[in-house]
């Protein structure tokens, strides 16, 4: 980014009408002093009465000086009340030492002016004044001379005649002097309600100038006591030039808090102030109270005479209110150098605590810090409830060429609504959500909300216990949820008094959640984010989210979430072309655009991106202590030629069709989260055969590449041809033997999980019952075999709501799973609830059975009986524990009963018993099964030195363990 130019807005630009009043220096004034004091400072121990006779005389000189349009009056009152005090004038001597004094300094002042000038119209307009200075010395002598004799009544009309002077500091002055000055009591604004001070108190400026009697400023007032020293006498205009006031106005300012708040300036500190629709602004510090000058189009500014910036309020009075709030740009940064470093290098792991809206107390004030990541605007301004979504007077500093802009809005707090108004390069305006918004409005509205949590966690036990074991060691069966349609209608905190309830009693061991992250559109079921930091608002507020996690997580049952960063939707009020430029989608059209879905892609290869993605999978598992993260759409991000055809894609700089960018990412995010987060696990949907995606990032493979580093990978090979055996009548199933088989060939090349998610019973496809051939009982047993087959199966198992108790319909995000069929008023209610029980008693054997899950990632936990008994439609294979236990799982996929089958055994087995049947009649089935202990035979079989026979159901399958 270019570097901005210093902002000139603290000093305006001479032109040749101006007068620009001149002042002695520092040194002219201590020599002229010298020369004119007083010996041995005796005048100084003079009376009061004395003191108050030479600040008469101080007035009078005063309004006997006018100066040129550029003097400000109140600063003049000011210096000579000071020196007056210093020199009291008791004696005419005195009063001409005093004259000489200042004669010689605007001399000399008048010499330094014309060598120094910078412009030649500065300089003719410089000798102008000066010689009119030299013309007026003498009326100041005569002036001076007839002050002591003045009235009160001439004090009071020179008084009237000073405050008639337009300056900003003037005004400011003649309605309120300095703290020696003026009583606190007469300290008011100009404008004062009814609430904010009594009637009697309520003086005009005009009044309180011309009757304030002179005193010490009480101890802790510095504020209002500071005036400024003879050597900061150059008084410079305090409003904003027309350069800066156009940027702010246009907001395409870079450093507003470089021209607003308040600044050391030539003559004292500048106030300014940006507040449109305002009709006064005041300056509050201690008993200071300064209405700054109007200067149009909500600009306000005023001078006031103090050695340095104080701690200060401002009183904002509208056409209807009036608003006593802090200045926002009198605050320093909210974001460190740290910060703005590790954004750059891609590096900040906890981006959500730099960027986005987090309320806090900043410098002592609370109030709400606002960071957004803009690079290519031009301005970036706030909007929101707050300002009545004009962010006109929110203008946004930015913090170099990080491309981050920063502001702290005091006052500002939890609730309200915000969006960015980013200027574009064209000039053009776009009002977008907080990238980085920890919580929404509820769709279809898309402001942002800003937020924060007091959440206390109840689940201590469970986060320290999960690192205990790895997840493809442990028992992992996963319950799939769409939460919105799981119980229509229901919140975060009422799912949580049924959800795990419910999941515990099937006893699977995790659910994975969808959708989670905000989304425009309900249809896309949560994959086409806006919001990647927001837990979407339609059910609740990111604690109420928390609630439910850490409920799920008390019943003893893992939480995994859908994660989305493969793409975004191209909505105009989120990520797309977010400053006006492609920024988080790659700049490369042909790489922008997703080919399947009218989305745009993520730009893996640049820093910031990366870094937003891979801060968003900890920000999940640290901030709602999410177990898993199920990333979504891997294949499609690994492929440059993903569904495009020849002359659509470019191949890397290997001439490869590997993203290598993507490829990093993935590694990093794993890497990260795996760092950071112990007994997190991450899976991917993965359909390819990518070589290494569960294999460590530093272990390279055949093709290079070292893994991508997830724990676990969905064994989309499966899932498919397992469902198209399912799906063919029985008779022809021998045809199709290898597609229950082959899966085997490569199940060790990855940890898989074998899915049943709610992609398979939708769009057609057609529920899982449904899929069966046959007729409903037929249909039924199918199922039950199928999942009897699949939970014995190496992997891990993961099965969509409603699947669990054979329901017959497509399950539609609109109205969720067909609970009514377990409703004991219905006749086939005892047909899916058996379906369910099977579940339950599947999941309950498979969890106190480790043979089942102990290695399966390990080929030495697999074993088979017979795998070519095509003509039978049976399988049979042993799983084993690391201690050699067996689980021995047989499947019938013929709809006939097969009395006195032989199979191949271990001779160490004394005897088997049934643990599964799924023919049982309590759930549904014909209730064919071995009820008495089997023994085996010394019969060899399948090449088994034992062998036992079996009497397998029909359209069933068995498992049974040693008795």
């Amino acid at each position: 980014m270019t570097p901005r130019p210093e902002s000139s807005g603290s000093r305006p630009k001479g032109t040749a009408g101006e007068k620009i009043p001149e002042q002695p220096t520092a040194a002219q004034q201590k020599s002229a002093a010298k020369k004119t004091a007083v010996p041995k400072q005796a005048a100084a121990k003079k009376a009061a009465p004395a003191k108050a006779t030479a600040k008469k005389a101080a007035a009078g000189k005063t309004a006997a000086s006018k100066t040129t349009a550029g003097r400000t009056v109140a600063k003049k009152a000011a210096t000579k009340k000071a020196a007056a005090e210093k020199t009291p004038v008791a004696q005419p001597t005195a009063e001409k030492a005093a004259v000489a004094k200042k004669t010689a300094a605007k001399k000399s002042a008048a010499k330094t002016a014309v060598k120094s000038a910078a412009a030649p119209q500065k300089t003719a307009a410089k000798k102008i004044a000066a010689k009119s200075a030299v013309k007026k010395s003498a009326a100041k002598k005569a002036t001076a001379k007839k002050a002591t004799a003045k009235k009160a009544t001439a004090v009071k009309a020179t008084a009237k005649k000073a405050a008639v002077k337009k300056a900003p500091a003037a005004k400011a002055l003649a309605k309120k002097t300095t703290a020696s000055e003026a009583p606190a009591e007469t300290a008011l604004p100009k404008k004062t309600t009814a609430s904010e001070a009594p009637a009697e108190t309520a003086l005009s400026k005009k009044s309180a100038a011309r009757k304030a009697p002179a005193r010490k400023a009480p101890a802790g007032k510095a504020a209002a006591a500071q005036a400024v020293p003879p050597e900061m006498e150059v008084a410079v205009s305090p409003a904003v030039d027309a350069v800066d006031r156009e940027r702010l106005l246009g907001g395409t300012h870079h450093a507003p808090h470089s021209v607003l708040g308040a600044h050391p300036v030539p003559g004292g500190i500048a106030f300014r102030a940006f507040r449109p629709y305002a009709l006064s602004v005041t300056v509050v510090s201690g008993e200071l109270r300064a209405e700054l000058h109007d200067d149009g189009q909500g600009f306000f500014s005023g001078l006031l005479p103090l050695r340095e910036v104080p701690a200060y309020r401002l009183i904002v009075e509208y056409e209807s209110t009036v608003l006593e709030t802090e200045d926002a740009y009198r605050f320093l940064p909210t974001l460190g150098d740290l910060d703005l470093h590790l954004i750059g290098e891609g590096r900040h792991e906890e981006l959500w605590t730099a960027l986005g809206a987090h309320p806090m107390t900043h410098q002592g004030v609370t109030g709400t810090r606002f960071a957004v990541w803009a690079p290519n605007a031009r301005g970036v301004r706030v909007a929101g409830t707050f300002n009545f979504w004009d962010g006109t007077g929110h203008v946004m500093r930015s913090l170099g060429s990080s491309g981050v802009w920063e502001l702290f809005l005091p006052d500002v707090g939890e609730g309200e609504l915000y969006k960015f108004e980013i200027t574009r390069a064209d000039g053009s305006k776009t009002l977008r959500a907080d990238p980085l918004a920890r919580r929404t409005e509820v769709p279809p509205a898309t402001s942002s909300v800003i937020t924060s949590s007091e959440y206390e966690w109840g689940d201590a036990d469970w986060v320290a216990r999960r690192a205990e074991v790895p997840a493809h060691e442990a028992p992992f069966s996963v319950y799939e949820v769409h939460l919105p349609s799981w119980r229509p209608g229901l919140t975060y905190r009422q799912l949580a008094e049924q959800l795990p309830g419910y999941v515990k009693n099937l006893g699977f061991t995790h659910v994975e959640l969808m959708p989670v992250a905000e989304h425009p559109f309900g249809g896309s079921w949560g994959y086409q984010v806006t919001g990647f930091y927001a837990p979407t608002a339609r059910l609740g507020t990111p604690d109420d989210f928390r609630f439910l996690v850490d409920k799920l997580h008390q019943a003893g049952i893992g939480v995994l979430m859908d994660w989305v960063p493969a793409h975004f939707p191209r909505d105009a009020w989120a990520l797309a072309e977010f400053d006006g430029r492609p920024l988080y989608e790659h700049e490369d059209p042909l790489r922008a655009a997703h080919p399947d879905w009218g989305t745009l892609e993520f730009d893996f290869g640049r820093n910031e991106v990366r870094n937003f993605l891979v801060a968003n999978a900890v920000y999940w598992c640290e901030e709602f202590h999410i177990d898993g993260l199920r990333v979504d759409a891997v294949a499609s991000m690994l492929y440059l030629d993903y569904s495009r055809e020849p002359g659509q894609w470019t191949p890397n700089e290997h001439g490869g069709r590997e993203n290598l960018d993507a490829v990093a990412f993935l590694q990093e995010m794993n890497a990260t989260v795996y760092r950071r987060v112990p007994g997190v696990v991450t899976i991917a949907e993965e359909s390819t055969a990518w070589d290494g995606v569960t294999r460590a990032t530093h272990h390279k493979g055949p093709s290079g590449f070292g893994g991508l580093g997830f724990g676990l990978k969905w064994n989309m090979g499966w899932m498919h041809d397992s469902l198209q055996y399912m799906s063919h009548e029985p008779v022809h199933r021998k045809y199709h033997h290898g597609e229950m088989t082959f899966s085997m060939v490569y199940a060790y090349s990855e940890n898989y999980v074998l899915p049943i998610s709610h992609d398979e019973v939708v769009h057609g496809k057609r529920s899982l019952v449904s899929k069966m051939p046959g007729d409903w009982w037929q249909q039924r047993a199918g199922v039950r075999s199928y999942l009897g087959f699949m939970w014995a199966h190496p992997g891990k198992q993961l099965l969509f709501m409603g699947q669990e108790f054979a329901q017959g319909a497509e399950w539609s995000e609109a109205h969720g799973p067909d609970w009514w069929l377990l409703d004991p008023g219905y006749g086939a209610e005892p047909d899916h609830r058996g379906v369910r029980d099977l579940v339950r008693d599947l999941n309950t054997v498979y969890r106190a059975t480790p043979a089942l899950w102990r290695l399966d990632t390990d080929p030495a936990g697999f074993e088979w009986i017979v795998g070519d008994a095509a003509e039978d439609n049976v399988l049979a294979f042993l799983r084993l524990d690391p201690e050699g236990v067996p689980v021995l799982a047989v499947s019938n996929f013929a709809p006939v009963t097969r009395q006195d089958y032989r199979l191949g055994v271990p001779d160490d087995v004394p005897a088997w018993h049934e643990a599964v049947n799924t023919d049982a009649a309590r759930y549904g089935g014909s209730d064919v099964t071995n009820p008495d202990p089997v023994k085996p035979e010394p019969q060899s079989w399948h090449g088994r030195p034992a062998s036992i026979r079996l009497t397998l159901p029909p359209l069933a399958t068995v498992w049974l363990r040693p008795a």
